[in-house]
Formats: structure tokens, sequence, C-alpha cells
């Protein structure tokens, strides 16, 4: 996007260099990774930057209003409604297509919303990583950052330490998902561990003792008094995988983000919302009359991750077969017109969305921006299997130089 910064990176783009950072990479992690990492970061120029900062804090401010949050709660199913609700989320990843506006600049149209955490640990250092590559090539050898804030890697690790933990010690807080190992997050996981000491553990090998939770750890049984909660709840619906609790039970544990916020701060909110960035969405069960133009929409379910289940070429046989009680489970959105964020040394077009990263520590008033990740693409879609066969596209990272 920044013309000048992607011309040198362009110039100087080699097939040894795509291995090489991604070798680095994984040395750094310790752990292959198991989704595609796109070959070159996604360069923010400062005004895009600015604006797209404003848009996201702009959302935000409106999903923080206590009257939305009252509404949005319903979305809540009651056998998974955990007690113990903070006033906000301590994560917020709000995602934007990179588009033009009609004038020709550089915008960003909301994609989705989510409660639920991200790679707050893999990027930075992702970034750390890229970084060192590109200081290697010509007319791009200057520091470069990722992080929104300011802030220095290590400055980083210590305000994601401090939320993270939440005045607990690391042996009590854990990091939980379904099998860890199996996730392609998992790398992600690991690079928690790197930064904030937080084991990765999977729900069925905690123990349950009344109220309390405890875990085996060096020959003895630790308190759980902390969970930084990763378990996707439709992977937990499809896979049917006991627990040894239930969501909706009291328990003595602080989450991280409580599990109320997966559904509260999702696509079932965009309907809530009013925005210039914002698409029109409307549940489907709330639909009066189907649009003639169903061609300029695309039909989402409201809790799924990855692009799961989403129709972009939608027909009124799609929304005739969705039975009647389900329908309040699927969004009906208008299309957002993705722009070429850049063009390939091969002169292929490569959208992007780029994911605005919140945090909040359990003490803290307002949830604070603090990083992004980016997802190329050159398929219909932004996920990995819109994306078979294609080079230049996957995971990255936006960046810019530290002193723009």
């Amino acid at each position: 996007m920044e013309s000048s910064l992607r011309s040198a990176y362009n110039a100087a783009y080699t097939p040894d260099l795509y291995r090489r950072y991604l070798g680095r990479l994984e040395a750094r992690i310790g752990h292959p990774i198991p989704f595609r990492v796109a070959e070159s970061p996604l360069f923010l120029p400062r005004p895009f930057r600015e604006r797209i900062s404003l848009f996201a804090h702009e959302i935000v401010d409106q999903l923080c209003d206590p009257a939305l949050i009252a509404r949005a709660s319903k979305a809540i199913p009651p056998e998974l409604h955990t007690p113990g609700q903070d006033a906000l989320a301590n994560c917020i990843q709000v995602d934007f297509a990179v588009c033009r506006d009609p004038q020709g600049q550089w915008t960003g149209q909301l994609v989705e919303l989510q409660g639920f955490p991200s790679l707050y640990a893999l990027i930075p250092l992702q970034a750390q990583v890229l970084a060192d590559e590109l200081r290697t090539l010509p007319g791009l050898d200057r520091p470069w950052t990722t992080l929104f804030a300011g802030r220095t890697l290590d400055q980083y690790a210590a305000r994601l330490r401090e939320a993270l933990l939440g005045g607990y010690d690391p042996e009590e807080v854990v990091l939980l998902d379904l099998d860890p190992p199996s996730q392609k997050t998992y790398p992600d996981f690991i690079a928690t561990q790197q930064l904030t000491g937080i084991e990765p553990v999977c729900p069925t090998s905690l123990i349950r003792e009344g109220r309390r939770l405890f875990r085996k750890r060096g020959g003895k049984q630790v308190q759980v008094r902390r969970i930084f909660n990763r378990i996707v709840f439709d992977e937990l619906e499809r896979k049917q995988t006991p627990l040894p609790f239930r969501f909706s039970d009291d328990l003595e544990v602080s989450w991280f983000p409580h599990p109320n916020w997966y559904w509260i701060w999702s696509k079932f909110t965009l309907p809530l919302l009013d925005h210039p960035a914002i698409p029109r969405a409307q549940l489907l069960s709330e639909l009066q009359e189907t649009p003639e133009d169903l061609n300029n929409y695309v039909l989402k379910p409201l809790f799924s991750f990855a692009g799961t289940g989403v129709k972009v070429d939608v027909t009124r046989a799609d929304l005739e077969a969705i039975p009647k009680e389900q329908r309040n489970q699927w969004l009906l959105q208008e299309k957002i017109h993705y722009a070429d964020a850049f063009l390939t040394p091969q002169g292929h077009g490569v959208k992007a969305e780029i994911r605005m990263m919140f945090l909040r520590g359990s003490e803290e008033e307002k949830p604070e921006l603090v990083m992004n990740l980016v997802r190329l693409s050159r398929g219909k879609m932004l996920g990995v299997d819109h994306n078979k066969d294609l080079d230049w596209v996957g995971g990255t990272v936006g960046i810019w130089p530290e002193d723009d």
C-alpha cells in the first residue's frame, strides 16, 4: 500500500528470502507454523493507519455502550451463560477489508467483530523476525513496528503479561483449549508461554473439586485461579468433548476474556451498530423481504471461525434452505468490494484484511488498540480453503517504519 516500500520489497524479493524468513520464524517459535504464512508484509501508510485506527476506536466505543451490551447479551445460549461476567471484554478484534473510497483513498470496511483472543503473542514475534529480514534489503534498512501504542517488544510483552496474569502466579493461570497441540493456533500458544509463562492446557486434563479447578504440574496439584480462554464454542459443540465443568457453573476462577463475550461481541452485534465503515447487515430471522440484488450480499453463520459456512454467491435457494428455527443464527450482509492492496512481482493483485487488536487488563476502564495482523488473499475469500495452491496469500502483519 505504501508504494515506495512495496516497490523496494518486490524488487528485492526472492524465494530464498521467503524460505529464510519462514525458517527463522519457526526457529524463533520452536515449532512448525501449521497455516500458510504470506510472502510479504502489508506496508501501511500513515493516512490509512490513522483512518483505520479512528474507525476501530469509534466502533469499539459503540460496542462498549451498556445499552448495546444488554441487547446483544440475548445472543448467549442459556446453557453456556457463564457467571461472573465483567463490564467489558479483555480482547476485541475488529476486522476491516482494505478498500478504496469513492475518492480513491485507502479505507476500510468492517468485516466482523470478535470478543475473543487472537494471536497476541505470535504476531509481535513474527513482526520482529520479518523486520530483521527487511533490514537486509535495499531501501528497507530501518526499524519497523506493528505496535500502535509505540512500545518496544519488551514493553509490549510486559503489558501482555500483566493483562493475562491479572495478579496471579503464572502456574495458577492456564491457556485453555481443546487438545492445544492439534490447534492451528498452537504456535501462538507457544509464543504466549515464552512471553508470559502461561502454559497451554486441555480442559479434559483439569480436576474439579467443588467450585475449584486444579491441574497436575510438577508432580503436585495446583489450583487454577485464572483461565485464558481459547476454546471456540462451535468446535466444542462439533466435537462434543466432555469437560470436567460446565460453562454455566459458578467456579472459583477469573476469566480472560470472560466466555460470554464470545457471543456478545460477534456478528450478532453488527446490525446494532451504526458507522460509515459498517456494511448493512440483518439477521435472517428479521428479514422482511428478500433483496432483489442478492449478488450484492453474503450469507454468514453468526458463530463460526475461519470463514466456515460463509456463502459469497448467495441464492434464494440458500436462504430458503435454512430452517425457520435456525434463521436467527445467520446474517445477511452487504457485500464488501475489496481493492487490490498491492501487486506481486508477477503482477497478481492481492486483497487484504487487517485485524485491529484491542487489549484490556481487568482493572482498566477501556480497551487499548495494541497491534494488528493481516490476512492476504487472491481467492474469493480470505480463508485457507479459498486460496489453495496460490502464493502471496496467508497470514502476515501490517508494518511501518518506527519513525513514521
